[in-house]
């Protein structure tokens, strides 16, 4: 006998069995311990990423000899822009056939997508706004410097601006929507590029100057107050110098200076983002971020993007709204550990959608993914390669898809660490488990070959507990050393290392060691251009 719930049950099951998804089933992200996982097709994913050149994926053509470079280099997902002019040539008229074909191309290869809106904003300028925007500066209007000159960056102080950009993104995620949803190839968007101001620290666009003159938004200073003692500290002090006011206008609330114009900026770019962020995700609801163009030491705002998603104004690009669900650094600055450390610090998610594509990129990868337990990894113009499948980062990414299912059984559970290594920061010390790790980088062996060398390529590894004395430690280019922390009069030994691989959840040892590869017993060692997972039980003696 039916009742309401089986009709109900039916319902879903019909809904299923037409579409091939529910709506929880989307893309999305969800907390696992202490950190974050990116769920895709109903299973933990690690982004094994790379970003095309800004202008590789115009056109079928230009794409075709570059889908089997990607897979020789074992990616799992493309990151790819899509550009407002190309879809929206003519005002409210829409062609999504460049779309559909990069998402087909994709499933055909077994690769996800993330896509990069390249609307208002493409590393600060608006170069990708379609023709009939820039050519209509009274209605679309540009941000103007302290001298009134304008510049081709529209001016977030605009309702046409944001009705415009809205209005595009919406009908793509609305568009990706139904065509994607069944397969969710794609998996992820990028709301704009590389936001920032420039050359001034703030604009002075009339609607800006106006905007200046007024109260802070509640909103922010209600954010602050309830949110004081997690805020950063570069902002913190800021608020705190003035004396922590709770009312007044910009100046009043964090006196006169750059630092000023930085975060009214940041305001608006972040209000007008979210806004574009809402009202794709009220078509299609799956993961969306913003990227960061990252600061270089001793610039003031105006001499970098200023006001983007930067770690020194994420408190206002947090007040500003939720529907972003993270910032994400681009790094072509090589302070990887303490811009990652700044990202995470309020225990935010890692995704590096971008990093420029030299020899140290795959290194960095799996330290993020081993020491932040990142989301994912993205080198940039990963087209540019002869040979992807002579690519370290391909044999990297290899090791860390075989891994992704221990990876993510132990996310966010204080069970995975990662080491990156080099001549000049040739060991690391960390601890997991019952015991102490030393970590060194392989030349540090004097019978390496290249020890002698004058610089050492970079090295990394992840490891992971996976029981009180075993583990999984893979990459390339260390040796490892170990202690006891519960008795540190006793000694650390090597009980069993075998050298293996995964297929699918099962692991299998293809060779077993504990002879002249351990240094007998001494140590576990992957030498550099070796890539390898190792299985490591470790026990204690007198």
């Amino acid at each position: 006998m039916f009742n309401s719930i089986n009709c109900r049950f039916l319902l879903v099951l019909l809904l299923v069995a037409q579409f091939g998804f529910c709506q929880n089933s989307l893309p999305s992200l969800q907390k696992k311990g202490d950190k974050t996982q990116l769920i895709v097709n109903v299973k933990p994913f690690i982004i094994l990423g790379g970003e095309l050149g800004n202008s590789s994926a115009t056109s079928m053509e230009s794409m075709e000899p570059i889908w089997s470079k990607l897979t020789d280099m074992n990616l799992n997902t493309v990151l790819t822009p899509i550009y407002w002019e190309l879809i929206e040539e003519e005002e409210g008229k829409f062609n999504f056939s460049l779309v559909d074909n990069l998402i087909l191309k994709a499933r055909k290869e077994n690769l996800k997508l993330v896509f990069l809106w390249f609307g208002s904003w493409k590393n600060s300028m608006s170069s990708h706004a379609p023709a009939w925007v820039k050519l209509n500066q009274k209605i679309y209007p540009r941000i103007k410097d302290d001298k009134n000159k304008s510049h081709e960056i529209l001016t977030p102080f605009s309702e046409n601006n944001l009705k415009a950009d809205l209005n595009a993104f919406q009908k793509l995620m609305a568009h990706i929507k139904d065509f994607d949803r069944k397969d969710q190839t794609v998996i992820m968007i990028q709301v704009e590029n590389e936001i920032g101001m420039l050359p001034t620290a703030r604009d002075y666009h009339p609607l800006a100057n106006e905007a200046f003159k007024k109260e802070v938004p509640k909103e922010l200073l209600q954010y602050m107050q309830k949110n004081k003692e997690k805020l950063v500290p570069e902002f913190l002090e800021l608020w705190k110098i003035n004396g922590f006011k709770t009312s007044g206008n910009w100046e009043e609330v964090f006196g006169k200076g750059l630092q000023t114009d930085e975060i009214f900026m940041a305001w608006f770019f972040a209000k007008f983002t979210n806004a574009v962020a809402k009202a794709g995700k009220d078509s299609y609801a799956i993961p969306m971020y913003v990227n960061a163009a990252l600061n270089a030491s001793g610039k003031k705002p105006g001499e970098y993007p200023s006001a983007g998603p930067l770690p020194h104004v994420m408190d206002v690009w947090k007040a500003a709204g939720n529907t972003i669900d993270f910032l994400a650094p681009d790094f072509y600055n090589p302070s990887f550990k303490q811009w990652n450390d700044l990202f995470t610090r309020q225990g935010d998610p890692l995704f590096i959608p971008e990093h420029k594509f030299d020899a140290t990129a795959p290194f960095k990868g799996l330290y993020a993914i081993g020491h932040y337990e990142a989301i994912g990894f993205s080198p940039f113009s990963i087209e540019s390669v002869e040979d992807g499948k002579k690519e370290p980062l391909g044999k990297i990414y290899d090791l860390v898809r075989q891994l992704t299912p221990v990876i993510e059984k132990y996310k966010g559970l204080g069970k995975i660490d990662g080491v990156l290594l080099d001549k000049e920061n040739a060991s690391q010390i960390i601890t997991l488990g019952n015991y102490e790790f030393t970590f060194k980088h392989d030349y540090t062996l004097n019978w390496s070959d290249g020890a002698k060398e004058n610089v050492w390529p970079m090295s990394s590894a992840i490891i992971i507990e996976t029981a009180p004395d075993e583990f999984y430690i893979a990459g390339s280019g260390i040796v490892v050393t170990f202690k006891s922390l519960k008795n540190k009069d006793l000694n650390a030994g090597i009980l069993k290392v075998d050298q293996g691989r995964f297929d699918g959840d099962v692991w299998r040892t293809i060779r077993h060691f504990n002879g002249d590869q351990t240094h007998q017993g001494r140590h576990l060692r992957i030498s550099v251009g070796d890539y390898e997972i190792q299985k490591l039980k470790l026990y204690i003696y007198e």
